[in-house]
Protein backbone atom coordinates (compact mmCIF):
# COMPACT_ATOMS: atom_id res chain seq x y z
CA UNK A 1 0.00 0.00 0.00
CA UNK A 2 1.41 3.38 -0.98
CA UNK A 3 1.70 6.38 1.34
CA UNK A 4 -1.10 8.18 -0.51
CA UNK A 5 -3.48 5.25 -0.19
CA UNK A 6 -2.66 4.85 3.50
CA UNK A 7 -3.48 8.53 4.05
CA UNK A 8 -6.78 8.16 2.16
CA UNK A 9 -7.65 5.09 4.22
CA UNK A 10 -6.95 6.99 7.45
CA UNK A 11 -9.20 9.85 6.36
CA UNK A 12 -12.04 7.42 5.53
CA UNK A 13 -11.81 5.83 8.96
CA UNK A 14 -11.52 9.19 10.76
CA UNK A 15 -13.32 11.81 8.64
CA UNK A 16 -12.85 14.45 11.35
CA UNK A 17 -9.08 14.06 11.21
CA UNK A 18 -7.27 16.97 9.55
CA UNK A 19 -3.79 15.91 8.47
CA UNK A 20 -2.59 19.54 8.45
CA UNK A 21 -4.65 21.39 11.04
CA UNK A 22 -4.43 25.17 11.25
CA UNK A 23 -3.44 26.62 14.63
CA UNK A 24 -6.49 26.77 16.88
CA UNK A 25 -7.86 30.22 17.59
CA UNK A 26 -7.61 31.14 21.28
CA UNK A 27 -10.78 31.20 23.34
CA UNK A 28 -12.44 34.59 23.71
CA UNK A 29 -12.07 34.81 27.49
CA UNK A 30 -8.38 33.93 27.26
CA UNK A 31 -7.92 36.52 24.52
CA UNK A 32 -9.43 39.23 26.68
CA UNK A 33 -7.48 38.09 29.73
CA UNK A 34 -4.22 38.50 27.80
CA UNK A 35 -5.35 41.82 26.35
CA UNK A 36 -6.29 43.22 29.77
CA UNK A 37 -3.00 41.96 31.16
CA UNK A 38 -1.21 44.36 28.83
CA UNK A 39 -3.27 47.24 30.21
CA UNK A 40 -2.71 46.05 33.78
CA UNK A 41 1.06 45.98 33.25
CA UNK A 42 1.00 49.57 31.95
CA UNK A 43 -1.35 50.81 34.68
CA UNK A 44 0.73 49.14 37.38
CA UNK A 45 4.01 50.46 36.00
CA UNK A 46 2.67 53.99 35.53
CA UNK A 47 1.09 54.19 38.99
CA UNK A 48 3.96 52.55 40.85
CA UNK A 49 6.60 54.44 38.84
CA UNK A 50 5.06 57.84 39.51
CA UNK A 51 4.60 57.19 43.23
CA UNK A 52 7.98 55.48 43.59
CA UNK A 53 9.69 58.25 41.64
CA UNK A 54 8.17 60.88 43.94
CA UNK A 55 9.38 58.96 47.00
CA UNK A 56 12.92 58.61 45.61
CA UNK A 57 12.98 62.27 44.58
CA UNK A 58 12.09 63.28 48.12
CA UNK A 59 14.63 60.92 49.62
CA UNK A 60 17.51 62.15 47.44
CA UNK A 61 16.45 65.77 47.21
CA UNK A 62 15.81 65.65 43.46
CA UNK A 63 13.22 68.04 42.10
CA UNK A 64 11.90 69.51 38.88
CA UNK A 65 12.99 67.82 35.70
CA UNK A 66 15.18 65.33 37.56
CA UNK A 67 12.18 64.06 39.49
CA UNK A 68 10.11 63.61 36.32
CA UNK A 69 12.99 61.77 34.67
CA UNK A 70 13.37 59.48 37.68
CA UNK A 71 9.69 58.54 37.55
CA UNK A 72 9.93 57.94 33.79
CA UNK A 73 12.90 55.60 34.21
CA UNK A 74 11.02 53.62 36.87
CA UNK A 75 7.94 53.26 34.64
CA UNK A 76 10.03 51.84 31.77
CA UNK A 77 11.99 49.56 34.11
CA UNK A 78 8.72 48.11 35.40
CA UNK A 79 6.79 47.85 32.12
CA UNK A 80 9.28 47.00 29.38
CA UNK A 81 10.97 43.89 30.84
CA UNK A 82 7.58 42.57 32.00
CA UNK A 83 5.91 42.79 28.59
CA UNK A 84 8.98 41.39 26.82
CA UNK A 85 8.90 38.44 29.21
CA UNK A 86 5.19 37.91 28.49
CA UNK A 87 6.01 37.86 24.77
CA UNK A 88 8.83 35.34 25.20
CA UNK A 89 6.41 32.98 26.95
CA UNK A 90 4.17 32.80 23.87
CA UNK A 91 4.55 30.17 21.11
CA UNK A 92 6.77 31.49 18.28
CA UNK A 93 3.90 31.66 15.75
CA UNK A 94 1.87 33.85 18.13
CA UNK A 95 4.55 36.36 19.06
CA UNK A 96 3.74 39.82 17.80
CA UNK A 97 6.60 41.98 16.47
CA UNK A 98 8.23 44.09 19.15
CA UNK A 99 11.16 46.51 19.05
CA UNK A 100 13.14 44.85 16.26
CA UNK A 101 16.66 45.62 14.95
CA UNK A 102 17.96 49.23 15.11
CA UNK A 103 17.75 50.01 11.39
CA UNK A 104 14.12 48.90 11.09
CA UNK A 105 13.30 50.65 14.37
CA UNK A 106 14.78 53.93 13.13
CA UNK A 107 12.88 53.67 9.84
CA UNK A 108 9.57 53.05 11.62
CA UNK A 109 10.18 55.78 14.18
CA UNK A 110 11.01 58.36 11.49
CA UNK A 111 7.88 57.33 9.57
CA UNK A 112 5.72 58.01 12.63
CA UNK A 113 7.40 61.35 13.34
CA UNK A 114 7.22 62.48 9.69
CA UNK A 115 3.55 61.62 9.15
CA UNK A 116 2.37 63.06 12.48
CA UNK A 117 4.57 66.16 12.30
CA UNK A 118 3.53 66.92 8.72
CA UNK A 119 -0.15 66.48 9.58
CA UNK A 120 0.19 68.82 12.57
CA UNK A 121 1.99 71.42 10.46
CA UNK A 122 -0.73 71.23 7.80
CA UNK A 123 -3.65 71.57 10.22
CA UNK A 124 -2.08 74.24 12.43
CA UNK A 125 -0.95 76.10 9.31
CA UNK A 126 -4.54 76.13 8.07
CA UNK A 127 -5.72 77.29 11.50
CA UNK A 128 -3.15 80.09 11.48
CA UNK A 129 -4.21 81.19 7.98
CA UNK A 130 -7.83 81.24 9.14
CA UNK A 131 -6.93 83.49 12.07
CA UNK A 132 -7.64 80.87 14.74
CA UNK A 133 -4.05 80.68 16.01
CA UNK A 134 -1.63 83.41 17.06
CA UNK A 135 1.95 82.35 17.72
CA UNK A 136 4.44 83.85 20.12
CA UNK A 137 7.93 84.88 19.06
CA UNK A 138 10.22 81.89 18.51
CA UNK A 139 13.20 81.24 20.79
CA UNK A 140 14.93 78.55 18.77
CA UNK A 141 17.47 77.56 21.44
CA UNK A 142 14.79 77.19 24.13
CA UNK A 143 12.54 75.25 21.78
CA UNK A 144 15.31 72.84 20.82
CA UNK A 145 16.27 72.25 24.46
CA UNK A 146 12.64 71.68 25.43
CA UNK A 147 12.04 69.19 22.61
CA UNK A 148 15.16 67.24 23.61
CA UNK A 149 14.44 67.08 27.34
CA UNK A 150 10.73 66.47 26.81
CA UNK A 151 11.46 63.64 24.36
CA UNK A 152 13.60 61.79 26.92
CA UNK A 153 10.89 61.83 29.60
CA UNK A 154 8.03 61.22 27.15
CA UNK A 155 9.74 58.21 25.59
CA UNK A 156 10.45 56.55 28.95
CA UNK A 157 7.24 57.52 30.74
CA UNK A 158 4.67 57.07 27.98
CA UNK A 159 5.64 56.36 24.38
CA UNK A 160 7.78 53.22 24.68
CA UNK A 161 6.04 51.45 27.61
CA UNK A 162 2.53 52.27 26.40
CA UNK A 163 3.17 51.14 22.84
CA UNK A 164 4.83 47.90 23.95
CA UNK A 165 2.08 47.00 26.40
CA UNK A 166 -0.98 48.23 24.47
CA UNK A 167 -0.24 48.42 20.75
CA UNK A 168 2.21 45.53 21.18
CA UNK A 169 0.87 42.99 23.69
CA UNK A 170 -2.82 43.96 23.91
CA UNK A 171 -3.28 44.56 20.18
CA UNK A 172 -1.47 41.31 19.34
CA UNK A 173 -3.70 39.32 21.70
CA UNK A 174 -6.93 40.76 20.26
CA UNK A 175 -5.74 40.54 16.64
CA UNK A 176 -5.56 36.72 16.84
CA UNK A 177 -9.22 36.39 17.79
CA UNK A 178 -11.09 39.54 16.72
CA UNK A 179 -9.39 40.62 13.51
CA UNK A 180 -8.20 44.09 12.61
CA UNK A 181 -11.24 46.23 13.43
CA UNK A 182 -12.04 44.36 16.64
CA UNK A 183 -8.42 44.59 17.77
CA UNK A 184 -8.33 48.34 17.06
CA UNK A 185 -11.50 49.01 19.05
CA UNK A 186 -10.56 46.64 21.87
CA UNK A 187 -7.06 48.06 22.24
CA UNK A 188 -8.44 51.60 22.31
CA UNK A 189 -10.96 50.60 25.00
CA UNK A 190 -8.15 49.22 27.16
CA UNK A 191 -6.16 52.40 26.47
CA UNK A 192 -9.09 54.50 27.76
CA UNK A 193 -9.23 52.79 31.17
CA UNK A 194 -5.47 52.46 31.71
CA UNK A 195 -4.86 56.04 32.99
CA UNK A 196 -7.70 55.74 35.49
CA UNK A 197 -6.46 52.35 36.69
CA UNK A 198 -2.97 53.81 37.12
CA UNK A 199 -4.32 56.44 39.54
CA UNK A 200 -5.64 53.64 41.77
CA UNK A 201 -2.23 51.96 41.79
CA UNK A 202 -0.51 55.30 42.38
CA UNK A 203 -2.77 56.06 45.34
CA UNK A 204 -2.06 52.66 46.89
CA UNK A 205 1.71 52.82 46.39
CA UNK A 206 1.76 56.47 47.46
CA UNK A 207 0.12 55.57 50.74
CA UNK A 208 2.70 52.85 51.33
CA UNK A 209 5.69 55.11 50.68
CA UNK A 210 4.14 58.20 52.24
CA UNK A 211 3.86 60.59 49.28
CA UNK A 212 0.83 62.63 48.19
CA UNK A 213 -0.90 61.49 45.02
CA UNK A 214 -3.48 63.04 42.65
CA UNK A 215 -7.15 62.11 43.04
CA UNK A 216 -8.25 58.79 41.59
CA UNK A 217 -10.44 58.94 38.48
CA UNK A 218 -10.79 58.15 34.80
CA UNK A 219 -10.02 61.76 33.82
CA UNK A 220 -6.85 63.48 35.11
CA UNK A 221 -7.35 66.46 37.38
CA UNK A 222 -7.89 69.66 35.42
CA UNK A 223 -8.98 67.91 32.17
CA UNK A 224 -12.40 68.34 30.62
CA UNK A 225 -14.48 65.24 31.52
CA UNK A 226 -16.12 65.14 28.07
CA UNK A 227 -13.33 66.22 25.72
CA UNK A 228 -10.54 64.16 27.32
CA UNK A 229 -12.13 60.72 26.59
CA UNK A 230 -12.94 61.86 23.03
CA UNK A 231 -9.34 62.99 22.49
CA UNK A 232 -7.98 59.78 23.99
CA UNK A 233 -10.23 57.69 21.74
CA UNK A 234 -9.12 59.47 18.56
CA UNK A 235 -5.50 59.32 19.72
CA UNK A 236 -5.77 55.60 20.46
CA UNK A 237 -7.22 54.81 17.03
CA UNK A 238 -4.52 56.94 15.40
CA UNK A 239 -1.83 54.97 17.23
CA UNK A 240 -3.35 51.71 15.98
CA UNK A 241 -3.33 53.11 12.44
CA UNK A 242 0.37 53.88 12.87
CA UNK A 243 0.99 50.45 14.42
CA UNK A 244 -0.54 48.69 11.41
CA UNK A 245 1.05 50.90 8.76
CA UNK A 246 3.17 49.15 6.10
CA UNK A 247 6.93 49.22 6.26
CA UNK A 248 9.67 48.16 8.68
CA UNK A 249 9.33 48.78 12.40
CA UNK A 250 5.54 49.16 12.68
CA UNK A 251 5.60 49.37 16.48
CA UNK A 252 8.23 52.10 16.25
CA UNK A 253 5.92 54.01 13.90
CA UNK A 254 3.36 54.20 16.71
CA UNK A 255 6.12 55.22 19.16
CA UNK A 256 7.15 58.04 16.82
CA UNK A 257 3.52 59.11 16.46
CA UNK A 258 3.04 59.02 20.22
CA UNK A 259 6.12 61.15 20.90
CA UNK A 260 5.27 63.68 18.19
CA UNK A 261 1.72 64.08 19.48
CA UNK A 262 2.97 64.79 23.00
CA UNK A 263 5.60 67.22 21.74
CA UNK A 264 3.24 69.16 19.46
CA UNK A 265 0.54 69.49 22.12
CA UNK A 266 2.95 70.56 24.85
CA UNK A 267 4.45 73.26 22.65
CA UNK A 268 1.24 74.54 21.05
CA UNK A 269 -1.16 74.31 23.99
CA UNK A 270 1.14 74.50 27.02
CA UNK A 271 4.29 76.16 25.76
CA UNK A 272 4.17 79.15 28.11
CA UNK A 273 3.91 77.12 31.32
CA UNK A 274 6.56 74.65 30.14
CA UNK A 275 8.94 77.40 28.94
CA UNK A 276 9.11 75.70 25.54
CA UNK A 277 10.35 78.75 23.64
CA UNK A 278 7.26 78.86 21.45
CA UNK A 279 3.53 78.71 22.09
CA UNK A 280 0.17 79.39 20.50
CA UNK A 281 -2.92 81.29 21.62
CA UNK A 282 -6.35 80.18 20.44
CA UNK A 283 -9.91 79.81 21.65
CA UNK A 284 -10.71 76.54 23.47
CA UNK A 285 -13.10 75.39 20.75
CA UNK A 286 -10.47 76.03 18.08
CA UNK A 287 -7.86 74.17 20.14
CA UNK A 288 -10.16 71.16 20.36
CA UNK A 289 -10.85 71.15 16.61
CA UNK A 290 -7.20 71.55 15.67
CA UNK A 291 -6.03 68.86 18.11
CA UNK A 292 -8.58 66.34 16.86
CA UNK A 293 -8.08 67.49 13.28
CA UNK A 294 -4.40 66.74 12.96
CA UNK A 295 -4.88 63.35 14.63
CA UNK A 296 -7.60 62.53 12.08
CA UNK A 297 -5.31 63.58 9.23
CA UNK A 298 -2.49 61.47 10.67
CA UNK A 299 -4.72 58.39 10.87
CA UNK A 300 -6.02 59.00 7.34
CA UNK A 301 -2.48 59.17 5.95
CA UNK A 302 -1.52 55.88 7.61
CA UNK A 303 -4.67 54.21 6.30
CA UNK A 304 -3.99 55.53 2.78
CA UNK A 305 -0.47 54.12 2.98
CA UNK A 306 -1.96 50.71 3.75
CA UNK A 307 -4.32 50.87 0.78
CA UNK A 308 -1.56 52.11 -1.51
CA UNK A 309 0.79 49.31 -0.48
CA UNK A 310 -1.72 46.45 -0.86
CA UNK A 311 -1.87 46.43 -4.69
CA UNK A 312 1.92 46.60 -4.88
CA UNK A 313 2.26 43.63 -2.54
CA UNK A 314 -0.29 41.67 -4.58
CA UNK A 315 1.62 42.35 -7.79
CA UNK A 316 4.87 41.15 -6.20
CA UNK A 317 3.24 37.90 -5.07
CA UNK A 318 1.78 37.27 -8.51
CA UNK A 319 5.11 38.03 -10.16
CA UNK A 320 6.85 35.62 -7.81
CA UNK A 321 4.50 32.78 -8.79
CA UNK A 322 4.58 33.57 -12.51
CA UNK A 323 0.89 34.61 -12.61
CA UNK A 324 -0.33 37.78 -14.22
CA UNK A 325 -2.41 40.38 -12.46
CA UNK A 326 -5.08 40.66 -15.11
Amino acid sequence: MTAISRADDARRRHPDLDPDPAPARPRLHRTWARALLGGAVMAGALGAGNAGGAALSRAFGVGGYGGHLLSAVLVSLLAVPTVLWLRSARPPHRRTPQLGPPVRALYGFCRGVAVTGSSAALVFGAGTAAGWVRWSSLDLASLGWFLLTNALVAMLLEAVPEELTLRGHTWGALRERLGGVGAALGTTAVFLVTPGASTVVQAGVGRLVGVPTPPMGLVPQGQDPFFYPVLLTVFGLTLVAARTSPGPGPLWASIGTHLTFLSVNRVAFDGVRRHAGWSARMAPEHAALLGLGYLAVTAAVFLCLRRWKRPALGEKRNAGTGRGTG
